[in-house]
């Protein structure tokens, strides 16, 4: 068999990240599976009333698919719903809006079609699953999981030590072009000085330190978003449409 022989026929499980409308009845799907990465297949059929499994292929749904290689796009074959995050998810606006954001986040850090990414694969099912249990506050779980994903795609942030030359920490000064906690001898132009305490908060999202983060005040929780915020948006070179629509405490 030659090498550039499509494979004909894979199975995967993955996480609904987007849809578009594709003619009349049929859809483009786009899924972050586990094993195979991110890929983009056409489920023909799911927008007609009769479609078997067109509910299991929205946005926040986990499913279990059957997928034909196709010369551009693959093809469904079949999807069985492992847990459908959906419901509990879009019927709150603040984990809605932040739910929103971590499938676009997914969607972006996922630049190549088919490359294994089963470390975000997982922090993105982690995510929705306390956005749908409500186990964390949604803008916490938000910005753990964007802290979480910068690190996996290889920009964590340095928090204590700094980000240029590693001089031991803790230090004073943030640069966003610098990737985090500078020292003096390194602080470019326009760097900032977040409270110490809003440092701390990031390191706690960063670490799964969920006491300390939930102990954190209103006042720390919005300025460390707004350096994630910065900081994804600076390494993907351009705005997430999503992040202007989540509510900060």
């Amino acid at each position: 068999m030659s090498a550039h022989t499509p494979q004909a026929l894979y199975r995967d499980e993955g996480v609904v990240l987007r849809v578009q409308k594709l003619g009349e009845a049929d859809r483009i799907i786009t899924v972050l599976t586990r094993r195979t990465g991110k890929v983009r297949a056409v489920a023909k059929g799911v927008r007609r009333t009769t479609s078997k499994f067109g509910a299991r292929l929205e946005p926040f749904s986990h499913v279990d698919l059957q997928l034909y290689t196709g010369r551009n796009l693959d093809i469904v074959s079949q999807a069985e719903s492992l847990r459908s995050y959906g419901p509990a998810i879009v019927g709150d606006y603040p984990c809605d809006t932040a739910g929103t954001a971590v499938l676009e986040t997914a969607d972006r850090l996922t630049a190549e079609e088919k490359e294994p990414a089963l470390r975000l694969f997982l922090l993105v099912i982690g995510a929705l699953r306390s956005l749908s249990e409500r186990s964390h506050p949604p803008g916490l779980v938000l910005d753990a999981f964007l802290l979480r994903a910068m690190s996996v795609a290889g920009w964590e942030p340095a928090l204590s030590d700094c980000a240029r030359c590693g001089e031991p920490g803790p230090h004073r000064h943030f640069s966003v072009p610098g990737g985090g906690m500078v020292c003096p001898a390194c602080r470019p132009t326009g760097s900032t000085m977040p409270s110490p305490v809003t440092i701390g908060l990031l390191e706690s999202l960063l670490t799964g330190d969920w006491v300390a983060a939930e102990a954190s005040q209103g006042i720390n929780r919005r300025e460390g978003s707004s350096l994630v915020a910065a900081l994804l948006q600076w390494h993907l070179e351009r705005g997430l449409r999503s992040l202007s629509l989540v509510e900060r405490t």
